[in-house]
């Protein structure tokens, strides 16, 4: 039987993990909702070329990253959400129970594993 409430609390403790990582790395647009990199700090006024391409490399390594955090954030933030609706837990193509082993693993899970690619 799913334990919700132990879901729950996984969820919640993965999303603020996300959130950290994600204000580590940018901010969030409020007119947008959308997370944006932030570059790195300049320690000095004058940079040369070497610092510029390595702040250039640091803000496509956060961009790409925010690419990739953001949608795992959504899917918490989703599960979340509907934790408390009796759909929660149920595969949203065969509407069968998602495997508890694929809940443990992923509780923001949508779909069982024979509908894992949709």
């Amino acid at each position: 039987m799913l334990d919700k409430q132990k879901i729950k609390d996984k969820l919640e403790k993965e999303r603020d993990m996300l959130l950290e990582e994600l204000r580590d790395m940018g901010k969030l647009n409020s007119e947008t909702g959308e997370w944006e990199a932030t570059p790195e700090e300049l320690d000095f006024p004058q940079s040369d070329q070497n610092d510029m391409a390595d702040r250039f490399e640091d803000f496509e390594a956060k961009s790409s990253m925010l690419k990739t955090l953001e949608p795992r954030l959504q899917n918490i933030l989703k599960a979340l959400k509907s934790i408390n609706k009796e759909s929660f837990g149920r595969c949203e193509v065969c509407k069968k129970d998602i495997e508890l082993a694929r809940m443990d693993a992923n509780p923001a899970a949508r779909t069982c594993k024979k509908h894992l690619e949709n």
